[in-house]
């Protein structure tokens, strides 16, 4: 195959694939990232050794190889430590290609901040992989350089070294003077924006890590925030809209006559029940049905799922509903947006409404299944006593990051509330009324609502509701002292 038709092969061509490049062949065995008709990154074998292939497709494979060939050429003459670049070409009408040295078993610092999510904030694992990163960060600023698509994936540690890679996304100013002041509390914004937001307490002592490889510059921490919070609000609003389109993480079909977005990686595994949802619904296990919903528990390959149905009861609601966003389409938006802030729900998977002509009639919303106990179960036996220490704190956070958020739940009950042991976290369901307030009045009155409807699941008189209600944090004029 040539490069030109490979641009034509879509998302998935059949592998492996033997690719004529410069004459010789490239079999592509692995593919692990793919931009359809743009570009394939993946696993090749060529010259009978194993390399990291970048095939640049499409009209601006020309524009992009240049910039892939001119950052990697950049990191090597700089002297910082990344993949050697094997070989490269551009045909003109084909497309370009550049093979690396495959780092086998590297892991990336994204894998390795993963390992260590659940430890407690700040812990000696956590500030390891984040002092490895700075430290890298600011070995390329101190040679002017920087990466434009900052993250932890973007550092791969191997064999004792930690590697820089994708030089698609290095930009510099003057090679080999360190960066401006500005630049570098832009990019460290990049950096920083992507980490949880309970770590902001602490910039100051990571950002000790980072100085230590480039002291050029002092960095005010107020104009750093300021920088964190701007790129964490244009993150949030790029992945709502990506939740939208079709993109690499979502696959979307929006029409007149019916809207599907499924989660990319879950397409495959979901489509038996896709194929006939209530079917699935009716054979699966029943929670609640009838009214406005009906929700049921399902299994595709073994995997529990639950499907939220959203019914139109008669002509009046459907004349109340047709014309707006269904709630099928909030409750994944707003999952969507929980997930990227960092709060434990169950995973939205797909989300599907019944059209004609626009007018929305039917919708359904498939999420991973919750498996554990919500609240009121889980605390049962406490009402009298005191429950574990680490659930309490965990609660604590939760009700920190909806006030950091300003998130207000609309259905603070305890059935909506269940216990994660995988993450250590009470995971959020029910989303239906979810909001982000941006609005610092609005926000203070829905939570003291939330914050009221949460305490009534117990008895007034009950120890653990003067527990929790000394425990959970008030907002100032709307709550009782």
């Amino acid at each position: 195959m040539r490069l030109s038709e490979l641009a034509e092969a879509g998302r998935s061509p059949e592998l492996p694939l033997t690719l004529q490049v410069d004459g010789e062949p490239l079999i592509l065995e692995r593919l692990l990232r793919v931009l359809p008709g743009q570009r394939y990154v993946g696993m090749a074998r060529w010259r009978g050794r194993q390399v990291l292939a970048k095939l640049l497709v499409g009209g601006k494979a020309q524009r992009h190889f240049q910039r892939e060939l001119e950052g990697a050429q950049m990191l090597a003459e700089q002297g910082l430590v990344t993949p050697e670049l094997l070989a490269q070409g551009c045909i003109d009408g084909q497309g370009g290609w550049l093979l690396f040295d495959y780092l086998d078993s590297a892991q990336s610092l994204w894998q390795a901040w993963h390992e260590v999510t659940q430890q407690p904030i700040l812990s000696d694992g956590q500030q390891g992989v984040l002092a490895q990163a700075l430290g890298a960060i600011g070995q390329m600023h101190a040679q002017g350089l920087w990466q434009a698509d900052l993250h932890l994936d973007n550092l791969l540690r191997h064999a004792g070294h930690l590697y820089l890679i994708d030089g698609g996304g290095v930009r510099w100013e003057t090679p080999g003077q360190p960066l401006s002041r500005a630049r570098v509390l832009e990019n460290l914004g990049v950096f920083f924006a992507q980490l949880p937001a309970e770590l902001d307490p602490f910039l100051e002592e990571l950002l000790i890590h980072y100085l230590l490889a480039n002291g050029e510059h002092a960095l005010p921490l107020e104009m750093l925030q300021a920088e964190i919070a701007k790129v964490r609000r244009w993150r949030l609003r790029d992945y709502l809209k990506k939740a939208a389109r079709d993109c690499s993480l979502f696959a979307a079909r929006i029409g007149a006559f019916g809207l599907r977005v499924v989660r990319r990686e879950a397409e495959p595994a979901l489509q038996p029940l896709l194929a006939d949802l209530d079917a699935c619904i009716d054979a699966g296990h029943i929670y609640k049905t009838g009214g406005a919903a009906t929700v049921a528990r399902v299994e595709v390959g073994g995997r529990p799922l639950v499907v939220k149905r959203y019914n139109v009861k008669n002509w009046l609601h459907w004349l109340k509903r047709f014309w707006r966003p269904s709630r099928a389409w909030h409750s994944w938006r707003e999952g969507n947006r929980l997930q990227l802030l960092g709060f434990a729900t169950p995973t939205p998977l797909a989300v599907i409404e019944r059209r004609w002509c626009w007018l929305r009639g039917r919708a359904y919303l498939i999420t991973d299944y919750c498996g554990g106990q919500d609240i009121i179960a889980r605390f049962e036996a406490y009402k009298q006593a005191t429950p574990p220490e680490n659930e309490l704190l965990a609660l604590d956070r939760l009700f920190a990051a909806l006030l950091r958020e300003r998130i207000s739940h609309g259905d603070f009950k305890g059935h909506n509330l269940f216990w994660d042991d995988v993450q250590g976290a009470w995971s959020l369901i029910d989303l239906d009324a979810m909001r982000q307030h941006h609005s610092t009045r609005s926000f203070a009155r829905a939570y003291a609502r939330d914050r009221a409807r949460f305490l009534r699941n117990w008895p007034a008189d009950c120890a653990l509701h003067q527990l929790l209600d000394q425990r959970l944090p008030q907002v100032p004029g709307t709550c009782p002292n």
